[in-house]
């Protein structure tokens, strides 16, 4: 996200409603949420996949609203991408909320979206482990696992519910061990890794009930 414009011309300018520039090669992760808003932690955990999975870039994919929440205390999107451009500040990572303006809902849509119109790029999605318990109810997840490589980033006591997941059973066989996973991204699918990171306590529900405010 281009701070130095400020935040009224990064809007005017609605590149934010784009897919970032790619070209042939390039290893990008996703990471896709409300970010209701973004924190620390969702910067702690990019930064280990991206140096762990050596990844070029990772998109934060700030979505319209996750179809498995209650949207009642969902800030508007502009104030969300805004938050998490400030939050992210780090030139690999970008910003964008694409799927609005693409009519994109489920995370299986956005996934086909990509890998179907950018096949010469190599995608990994990124998910805390607490989503990796709850995957199987995700719409598609089987494709999903077909056509991306998935790092799980582990959070404060998610550990063990996340090894015992229905997915992490169902793909026992092709979890690539966390000491190679640079291979991640470019590794037959499927695949997924479990990444140990710092771990950090920090989360959206406590920032909204702490008060925070879109700008």
């Amino acid at each position: 996200m281009r701070q130095i414009l400020g935040a009224s011309a990064f809007l005017a300018d609605r590149e934010w409603l784009r897919v970032p520039p790619v070209f042939p090669g390039m290893k990008i992760g996703l990471f896709g949420g409300s970010f209701n808003p973004a924190h620390a932690g969702h910067r702690r955990a990019s930064l280990t996949v991206l140096r762990r999975c050596r990844l070029d870039e990772i998109w934060w994919l700030v979505t319209p609203g996750n179809p498995l929440k209650d949207h009642a205390d969902l800030a508007p999107l502009e104030a969300r991408v805004l938050k998490a451009g400030a939050v992210a500040d780090h030139p690999r990572i970008r910003i964008t909320a694409f799927e609005a303006a693409a009519g994109l809902q489920f995370t299986a849509d956005t996934v086909r979206y990509l890998t179907d119109r950018r096949p010469s790029v190599h995608f990994v999605w990124i998910m805390g482990a607490d989503n990796l318990a709850s995957f199987h109810h995700w719409q598609d997840w089987r494709e999903i696992a077909r056509r991306v490589g998935i790092a799980v980033v582990n959070r404060p006591g998610d550990h063990l519910a996340a090894a015992s997941a229905p997915v992490a059973q169902a793909l026992a066989r092709f979890r690539v061990d966390d000491r190679d996973a640079r291979r991640l991204a470019t590794c037959q699918r499927p695949a997924w890794a479990f990444l140990p990171s710092l771990r950090d306590p920090t989360s959206s529900t406590q920032l909204r009930r702490a008060g925070w405010r879109e700008p």
